[in-house]
């Protein structure tokens, strides 16, 4: 059984309530994902999730490490989770480019996804940051350098180039709506398979990188940018995710 990483989609809420001349605070912890988790075991693969606040820790670092994957998707996590380990930013410790790393080993024959999100590609206030990284020497896309959230509430409707490509896992040509994505250009060579919004902005797009191979796809696997209709409702969406998987690692 071929086993997937993922890492991100999961978030920590600190709500403060005032009632009268009182006032607490409220913490709360919630994953997303669960559509995207639901998808690739459905299709045979075994998903291992690392939330968001275990990256820092956790994140592989090594070529060994990350051979226990077959695909590594990062999804709405920023670059500063997986370079800032605690012990080089609270301790000035030398340590692993865990980014280099993960894209050297692309190179090698890996796989890599990356869904968009508040925190990907370059993201909300360029804080994903990954446009400064090794990352983008092996994705299918460029990453602008500011802020590259397209919000989009009234709703933009996917339009699918290639839907023979087997990476789209046979999902049609009528997607469901999305609510916003994030916007990237195309990098010579790479394979343009469905593009969002008026300017035809990547929304699926692959590429072979060396011995291995990636993918992006520029919109959320969950809500809000990916809202129900999309993401729980679409049969095509189990399709479209397992179409990935596959591709990447063929």
């Amino acid at each position: 059984m071929k086993k997937v990483l993922l890492a991100g989609e999961s978030w920590m809420i600190r709500t403060m309530e005032t009632k009268g001349v009182d006032e607490f605070t409220v913490c709360s912890y919630e994953e997303a994902g669960i559509e995207l988790k639901a998808a690739l075991k459905g299709a045979g693969y075994e998903v291992e999730h690392m939330p968001a606040h275990m990256v820092p820790t956790a994140f592989p670092e090594t070529f060994e490490q990350l051979d226990a994957y077959d695909l590594v998707i990062l999804s709405d996590i920023g670059a500063n989770s997986l370079q800032l380990a605690p012990d080089v930013f609270q301790h000035s410790i030398v340590g692993k480019n865990r980014i280099q790393t993960l894209s050297s080993w692309v190179r090698e024959g890996g796989s890599l996804l990356m869904i968009g999100g508040y925190l990907s590609f370059t993201g909300f206030e360029a804080k994903a940051n990954y446009a400064n990284t090794a990352i983008t020497d092996v994705l299918p896309v460029t990453l602008l350098p500011e802020d590259d959230r397209m919000e989009r509430p009234e709703g933009v409707d996917p339009v699918v180039l290639h839907p023979e490509h087997p990476a789209l896992g046979d999902a049609g040509e009528s997607w469901p709506r999305l609510l916003g994505y994030n916007k990237v250009g195309l990098r010579d060579g790479a394979e343009l398979l469905a593009v969002v919004g008026e300017d035809r902005d990547p929304l699926v797009a692959v590429s072979q990188q060396g011995k291995g191979r990636s993918a992006v796809f520029t919109s959320d696997c969950a809500p809000h940018w990916a809202p129900p209709e999309f993401s729980q409702q679409w049969d095509g969406y189990n399709r479209l995710f397992a179409g990935l998987a596959d591709w990447l690692t063929e």
